[in-house]
């Protein structure tokens, strides 16, 4: 009998060979370790909003654990939740969902997950405007199907046009994912931006997944619209994805949302069945308080994220550092080519790891989102540790 532990053992999964680990997961856990050890780190990485969750919501999880709300629920989520997540995207969206339209999911990247494993077979194209958030393709990959990376510009303020998505459909194309606002580039489309790629989605029926999860960071004059709210053909094509991690800073509950048509919830509902049963019912019962907070709540968490920018993009101009300036959620993705050539660095990701050695200061590379020679700062951070961070950056590029 063979010994244990052999080259006979099976290997792992093949569809592993090519999903890299979340970055941006993998900075966390260097922060954390590196705290642990007692070593102080300035974090622009992670994007977790600084803000503690409200007090409402916090009550209502208390009161669900008093009342032994603990037993099995729904798969797509308490009625209640549902109820309310309708009347959200009723009245802020101008969206018309029913209750059997929506699913509540364990955080709108594990509702993506599912997503695209409801809607994809091997070997569907999946198209994904770049620079984009790390695990979108990751994501398609883990499906099966392929990951078809459109490059955006700089002229463009990174944000896809009509006729890059034209040029990038196939027969195989099954759907494109919408980030707006955006992570990395805060980039937000404009309704004419939008309905002009709602049109093409229709026409060839290819399905859009809408991840709206900053649509309440907003800048300037800028406007959030959902796709799905152009007309009943978009709604039907459209996958309307949402949460409670950035908008309540609520990242920790694990709570998000899809609406869709009845189909597509159904075929979503069918494999979170199978995976995670349902979202935490404690966890939903405080998102059913998050929504009853209103717009005075988050106009003030914009209000400081606002403030925030206005730092980074002060530091930005004070160093000739380009980014496009962000209208939305709560990143710049900046333009350090010329202090990786002035240092001899041949990735972002070297610029980064030497930040953090050095400065104990905690960056994204950019080619993780397809943005070669950038570097993304996260302003999620409360406003005394960005302007340690930025002061520890500007001395660690001067000093080169």
């Amino acid at each position: 009998m063979p010994a244990l532990g052999n080259t006979m053992k099976k290997p792992l999964s093949s569809i592993l060979e090519g999903i890299a680990p979340s970055i941006t997961m993998g900075i966390t856990s260097k922060v954390t370790e590196l705290r642990r050890q007692g070593i102080t780190v300035y974090s622009l990485g992670a994007g977790e909003p600084d803000f503690p969750v409200h007090e409402k919501a916090k009550l209502a999880s208390i009161e669900a654990v008093a009342g032994n709300m603990s037993k099995y629920g729904s798969v797509e989520g308490l009625i209640e939740l549902r109820e309310e997540i309708c009347r959200k995207f009723e009245s802020e969206n101008s969206v018309s969902y029913s209750t059997d339209e929506i699913i509540v999911t364990s955080g709108a990247k594990q509702g993506l997950f599912t997503a695209i494993q409801a809607l994809c077979s091997p070997g569907d194209e999946i198209i994904i405007p770049v620079p984009a958030w790390v695990s979108y393709v990751e994501m398609a990959k883990a499906a099966g199907a392929v990951p078809v990376t459109v490059n955006t510009s700089k002229e463009s303020g990174f944000k896809l046009s009509a006729g890059q998505l034209k040029a990038a459909l196939t027969p195989k194309s099954k759907a494109i994912i919408i980030n707006s606002p955006a992570n990395p580039t805060g980039a937000v489309y404009s309704a004419e931006e939008l309905k002009a790629i709602a049109e093409i989605c229709i026409a060839e029926g290819i399905y859009i997944i809408s991840d709206e999860i900053y649509e309440k960071f907003l800048f300037g004059s800028s406007e959030h619209v959902s796709i799905a709210s152009f007309s009943d053909e978009a709604k039907d094509i459209t996958l309307s994805v949402n949460g409670f991690s950035k908008a309540y800073a609520m990242p920790g509950w694990r709570v998000g949302y899809i609406g869709a048509n009845r189909e597509v919830i159904n075929a979503i509902s069918t494999l979170q069945g199978h995976c995670i049963s349902h979202t935490s019912i404690v966890s939903q019962y405080a998102a059913l308080a998050a929504l009853s907070l209103g717009e005075g709540y988050i106009q003030e968490i914009v209000a400081e994220y606002s403030a925030r920018r206005e730092l980074v993009l002060g530091f930005l101009a004070e160093h000739d550092i380009w980014c496009p300036e962000p209208d939305g959620a709560f990143y710049a993705l900046c333009d350090i080519q010329k202090y990786l050539e002035k240092g001899g660095f041949l990735t972002s990701s070297e610029f980064c790891e030497a930040l953090l050695a050095g400065s104990q200061v905690a960056c994204i590379p950019g080619e993780y989102f397809f943005a070669d020679g950038y570097m993304r700062i996260s302003y999620a951070c409360s406003r005394e540790t960005l302007a340690t961070a930025l002061s520890r950056i500007g001395d660690f590029i001067v000093n080169l």
